[in-house]
């Protein structure tokens, strides 16, 4: 008469504290036939440690001990092959407690199915026997209890990360999201230290040290001594609107006395993908928001977060405004479309701090891509060699300086890039720069029109200078005006434009 086969029981006994195994977990410990767990090969299993007090007399116990460390094998297939190999091992024996009838509570600290030893066996014996998961309390979530923190509220992203990855990928991925939290440390936390250093995040960054134990230990991670630490610790990155480093304060209070800061930064040209990942992070920094009305709406608020919109034509009050924000304690972001530095609010911002009164406030700017790198990516490469860019605008300058300037970009032979062509209230500027440009350019010059690029109404056409029409020119359009070296070709992406390196 055959034997039933036994059952497997992946069971997450948490992080470390035995009180924070689950009811259910209690009771398959108990019940189980086989009690199985990992341990390295001092012999010292944490997860059993956890069990203990569920387990009974009389239960088989399967010590699973791994044979090797990353850094030492002789194994002809390396590390990889020797843990291969332990894991079809250790799963044989599994399986013939399972064959003979016997019920396995396999152990795993925190929760079985997140980076757990448990998944190995898992994926060995998941097909040939019954298989239950019992979820568990992960590390994660005992860090964050142990910093009294939260980690994210309503939309933010928070990211799990190894910090076995290398250090420019963990950059990366620290700069792109809100909150974080890095496992895997022991030997790799020097390189989680650089991701964080070169992130500009290691002031957020806390440190915590074998979570809901009684050895658990929490500080800054700035100011761990990297010699002591252990596989059993991690880094917790909170969002910015649970850092203490950085409050967010939703009634908007700040401490009497304090000064905060403003950043001004480039949103990109319209598509979202266009926005860096430094400045999504100085946008999620904010208490403040400050700009024109067109270009926050472009931005998504955060909890606690105040907007200041405001007409396009009050760039310097809108810097005051900024600063004194800043002035009483908030942490400003001034935005702009494009890159900030190019017809924006950067030299406004810049401008009014140099007076005596903001002195103490500190000024940032965090760049973006500008439209005109954005309209000649549409066509191939009109910008690669000398340009010049001028902004057609009257406003602010007198025409006599922006007729000056086309008649000396033009007989220079650079490519123009030319913004703010025209607008409901400036309408002939186009027309007189094209005749300014045709006294030094021939009528055949190539000009991309870009009208709105990177948003759902974006056009991009290649016409002659002769044939450059001002009826078909608008404040949402940016030229880029040939050189003498500027073509139009046809390549396998179709009809391409390029301003040569080489003059004849």
């Amino acid at each position: 008469m055959s034997v039933a086969a036994g059952k497997l029981w992946g069971v997450g006994i948490g992080p470390g504290d035995s009180e924070l195994v689950t009811v259910k977990a209690a009771r398959i410990i108990e019940a189980a036939d086989v009690i199985a767990f990992h341990s390295a090969r001092h012999g010292r299993s944490i997860s059993r440690g956890v069990a203990a007090p569920y387990m009974r007399d009389g239960q088989i116990e399967e010590h699973l001990v791994y044979p090797v460390t990353t850094e030492t094998t002789d194994h002809p297939g390396g590390y990889q092959g020797a843990i291969d190999e332990f894991y079809e091992e250790a799963a044989a024996r599994l399986a013939a407690h399972l064959a003979a009838g016997r019920d396995v509570a396999l152990l795993a600290e925190g929760d079985p199915l997140f980076y757990s030893s448990y998944m190995h066996m898992h994926k060995r014996l998941v097909g040939r026997f019954d298989v239950e998961v019992i979820p568990g309390v992960t590390s994660v979530s005992a860090a964050s209890a142990a910093l009294k923190t939260p980690l994210v509220e309503r939309d933010e992203v928070f990211t799990v990360l190894p910090g076995t990855l290398p250090v420019d990928e963990l950059t990366r991925r620290l700069a792109a999201t809100d909150a974080a939290a890095i496992m895997k440390l022991g030997r790799t936390f020097p390189t989680v230290v650089q991701a964080l250093t070169d992130a500009g995040r290691l002031d957020e960054a806390r440190y915590v040290e074998r979570a809901s134990t009684e050895g658990q230990r929490v500080s800054n991670a700035a100011d761990v001594d990297p010699s002591a630490v252990p596989y059993f610790s991690m880094v917790v990155v909170p969002s910015p609107a649970n850092n203490a480093v950085f409050p967010t304060p939703a009634d908007g209070k700040v401490e009497v006395g304090a000064v905060g800061e403003v950043t001004v930064v480039g949103l990109g040209p319209g598509a979202d993908c266009w926005t860096t990942e430094e400045v999504r992070r100085e946008l999620a920094r904010a208490t403040d928001l400050v700009g024109y009305v067109t270009y926050l709406n472009r931005v998504r608020l955060g909890p606690g977060q105040i907007r200041h919109a405001s007409d396009n034509k009050v760039e310097s009050e809108r810097a005051a405004f900024a600063l004194d924000l800043a002035k009483r304690g908030k942490r400003v972001v001034v935005v702009s479309s494009g890159d900030p530095g190019v017809f924006a609010m950067a030299s406004a911002v810049i401008e009014v701090a140099a007076e005596p009164q903001w002195a103490d406030v500190p000024v940032r700017v965090v760049p973006g891509m500008t439209a005109a790198n954005a309209v000649a990516s549409r066509v191939g490469a009109p910008l690669g060699h000398d340009y010049a860019v001028i902004s057609l605008s009257n406003r602010l300058k007198p025409w006599d300086v922006v007729a000056n300037r086309i008649t000396a970009a033009a007989a220079a032979d650079m490519v123009i890039a030319v913004y703010n062509p025209a607008s409901k209230s400036r309408t002939w500027q186009v027309e007189k720069m094209r005749d300014l440009l045709l006294e030094h350019r021939s009528p055949q010059t190539p000009v991309v029109i870009g009208r709105a690029v990177g948003s759902d109404e974006e056009s991009v056409r290649v016409v002659e200078l002769v044939d450059l029409d001002p009826s078909e020119v608008d404040m949402r359009c940016l030229l880029i005006v040939g050189s003498s070296q500027t073509h139009v070709v046809e390549t396998g992406a179709g009809r391409q434009v390029f301003t040569s390196r080489r003059y004849p």
